[in-house]
């Protein structure tokens, strides 16, 4: 890890013998907790870190034990085997999606953990000695802790049954995502939007027009500015809540409104809300009878947000350094379609618009 400032730990994974618990378990030792760890993996998921396992072990056992200490539900994709812990670490990072630079793995072997950090050099490699003081370091004491950041396993859970779903799914994609009962809602931003509205600006780098940055302060500036639209949206469906996945910053001027950012979780790529969005924005400029500019900037890996505006309409008119900005003529606008139930609140109070 470089940089002045510690990186933000997202996802914790955990050793078993010696390092969760005291002991090991094919020995027949009567392993027993390390102290503290119910109160830290509580705490750190309550911060919205996510908990998995990479250990050499017999898999149904540990299993067994983890569920008898009423601990088993906190670990996404747990690797209990005999390969290799950084095969296992890798294969853990790939199926929660996530950048290897905000993963740690703590275990009490030094052999251990060499083999990862020499496979894996973006980790933070932890000593098991150290697992008492973990809350109380800044990596993994994010800035804000959201709604959404607290609910970060379950809704890793609820993605993992959507996939294992899409999956078993017989059909064309339409059909699944009919069957998935989605409900999309747009809104103005509230104050307790805020902290996780800046956690997608900061976080998204896909799905983002733009990629500008900006802080609670700014955006509570935006939320209140009467020349300006600050919109949150946020996705549930059938296994539960995606929670807050999309952000928007219309600029608004007299005849012209301005796309000034749009981002959408990668959480939710394959499901079409993006466009949706998109198209609630360029129906509320052609109601307000202005025209609709929207701004983008290459981060290098939002592509797929420049098709977005070329398929939803938008020519480019001009250009200013690194940023084009698009003209959309009003006239294509496109329904949401009939498998998105999308609500539309009118205000901050949560109003919906009939």
């Amino acid at each position: 890890m470089t940089g002045s400032e510690p990186a933000t730990i997202k996802l914790l994974i955990w050793d078993l013998d010696n390092t969760l618990w005291q002991g090991t378990l094919l020995e027949g030792d009567g392993v027993e907790l390390r102290p503290g760890i119910p109160e830290i993996l509580s705490t750190l998921d309550r911060r919205g870190i996510l908990h998995s396992i990479a250990s050499r072990n017999d898999h149904d056992l540990a299993l067994e034990k983890l569920a008898g200490f009423g601990l088993a539900d906190y670990f996404l994709y747990p690797q209990i085997n005999w390969s290799s812990k950084a095969g296992n670490i890798q294969t853990i990072i790939k199926s929660i999606n996530i950048g290897a630079d905000s993963v740690a793995f703590i275990d009490d072997d030094p052999f251990e953990r060499e083999e990862v950090r020499q496979a894996l050099p973006e980790l933070m490699i932890l000593d098991a000695a150290s697992a008492a003081g973990l809350t109380a370091r800044a990596e993994f004491t994010p800035a804000f802790i959201t709604d959404d950041s607290a609910r970060r396993r379950q809704m890793y859970r609820a993605e993992g049954m959507r996939q294992q779903a899409e999956l078993e799914f017989v059909g064309a994609q339409e059909g699944f995502l009919a069957s998935l009962a989605m409900r999309f809602t747009i809104a103005p931003a509230r104050e307790g939007d805020l902290q996780r509205a800046e956690e997608l600006v900061n976080r998204t780098n896909q799905l983002n027009t733009t990629g500008y940055s900006y802080s609670y302060d700014e955006l509570n500036a935006y939320r209140s500015s009467p020349d300006h639209l600050l919109l949150i949206a946020s996705l549930d469906d059938k296994f539960g809540s995606y929670g807050r996945v999309g952000l928007a910053l219309v600029e608004k001027m007299t005849g012209v409104w301005t796309i000034k950012l749009l981002l959408m979780s990668c959480r939710v790529m394959s499901r079409g809300v993006g466009t949706i969005f998109l198209n609630h924005i360029i129906d509320e400029a052609d109601r307000a009878g202005v025209r609709l500019r929207a701004e983008f900037r290459s981060n290098g890996r939002n592509r797929m947000m420049l098709v977005t505006y070329k398929f939803g309409g938008f020519k480019e008119a001009a250009r200013s350094g690194e940023v084009i900005v698009f003209e959309h003529d009003g006239r294509q606008l496109q329904r949401p379609p009939d498998y998105v139930d999308l609500r539309i609140e009118s205000d901050a109070r949560g109003e919906v618009m009939p």
